[in-house]
């Protein structure tokens, strides 16, 4: 795992670009992503963890994921962050589910997804995304709105959600992909 405090010599290509090359096995751009995403990440993984060597494991975790999984990265369906943040939530959830046994409340989850030495301009960018996301999930039916807030939230698996509602997981699924559709729509307008 490449050194989180060096500095990294490529600051000019995108998260995106870096993941493109990263899918072609491009070590250098590995270490370049990681350079460039590493605090934010951290601090995702952090604050679902709040333990500071859980989080740095599930860092790990993430980036090991990122190395294997990165030809996934569709860029026409998420950003570069948000497809990296999802990943570090998604490995900091399974962490914290394996120490506690136990479901994780939305409100553990629901905490600013930003690097907690964010500057005051990244902090507001971060806010107000944060605000946009929460305006557009409101504008959904209340149902797909609690879907997704449970699924991507609170942690819950599609197959989780179709049990506890008793409903085919096509069904949970659809409902699920129609509303992110609709949620998207409402963030690029």
């Amino acid at each position: 795992m490449p050194d989180p405090h060096a500095h990294a010599a490529d600051t000019t290509r995108s998260p995106e670009a870096l993941l493109a090359q990263v899918a072609l096995g491009d070590r250098a751009a590995f270490e370049a992503l990681y350079h460039r995403t590493a605090g934010q990440l951290f601090g995702i993984c952090l604050r679902v963890l709040s333990e500071r060597t859980e989080a740095e494991e599930a860092l790990q975790e993430t980036y090991t994921s990122v190395w294997r999984r990165a030809t996934l990265f569709d860029p026409t369906k998420a950003g570069a962050m948000s497809w990296l943040g999802m990943t570090a939530r998604n490995k900091s959830i399974d962490r914290l589910r394996a120490r506690r046994g136990t479901r994780v409340r939305i409100e553990e989850l629901a905490h600013e997804l930003s690097d907690p030495a964010a500057s005051p301009s990244q902090q507001a960018e971060a806010w107000a995304d944060r605000e946009r996301l929460e305006r557009c999930l409101g504008e959904l039916e209340p149902q797909r709105g609690a879907l997704v807030r449970a699924a991507f939230f609170a942690g819950y698996t599609y197959q989780e959600l179709a049990a506890n509602l008793k409903e085919p997981l096509g069904s949970v699924k659809s409902r699920i992909r129609r509303a992110l559709i609709q949620l998207r729509a409402c963030l690029q307008s």
